[in-house]
């Protein structure tokens, strides 16, 4: 899963957000070096990952990418995954995406000076240019793949990616509304996090 997605699974609790937040540049053993529930969000991170990256869904959808991503695809749908999640935001969150993400901006800067290097560097973007904003819109993904292209190993298929998105736009919306209720039941279920719902319903499948 993409930023929005692991910030929202952390539930509310702020030094898990943070690990979780910072879990993709946290690796082996290094987590150990955390405060306790800095901890707790850096294994909800891999655990998040490693369920996702296993379920069936995200599979088939990572098969529309494939052809032109390869190894690639499972990017390209965590960040296409994070788009969904906020064209559906309502039905899951109570708190408006506006208010959530200027809390979750707030948490960032408050923890700024226990985050990773490679995190310092690009959290200032991340904040003033309202990168999961970007996420909203199929063009401000397409905007997003062709950026990274540019700062890694990512290649330029951002065309690809939106005549995927133009043509698939409905499957998508329909995979990541079935996945991700079992997501949320699987972190809920197992992590103790208090995760803010709209409805427990959603998660009555």
């Amino acid at each position: 899963m993409n930023y929005l997605a692991h910030i929202y699974l952390s539930g509310t609790e702020e030094s898990v957000l943070i690990g979780n937040f910072i879990g993709d540049y946290v690796k082996g053993r290094d987590y150990l070096q955390y405060p306790p529930n800095i901890r707790k969000g850096l294994l909800l991170h891999r655990k998040i990952d490693s369920y996702t990256d296993s379920h069936k869904i995200v599979l088939q959808s990572k098969k529309y990418m494939a052809p032109q991503y390869g190894k690639w695809a499972g990017i390209i749908i965590d960040i296409c995954y994070d788009h969904f999640l906020i064209k559906n935001w309502s039905r899951f969150c109570p708190v408006p995406l506006d208010d959530y993400k200027e809390d979750i901006f707030d948490v960032l800067q408050k923890y700024y000076p226990v985050l990773p290097e490679r995190v310092k560097y690009f959290v200032p973007s991340f904040i003033q240019n309202d990168w999961i904003g970007t996420y909203s819109t199929p063009e401000g993904i397409v905007n997003v793949l062709y950026n990274m292209s540019l700062r890694t190993p990512l290649p330029d298929k951002s065309e690809f990616a939106a005549e995927v998105l133009r043509k698939y736009y409905v499957q998508l919306d329909s995979e990541f509304m079935t996945f991700f209720p079992e997501l949320l039941k699987f972190v809920i279920d197992n992590f103790e996090v208090r995760v803010p719902l709209v409805d427990n319903s959603i998660l009555n499948i």
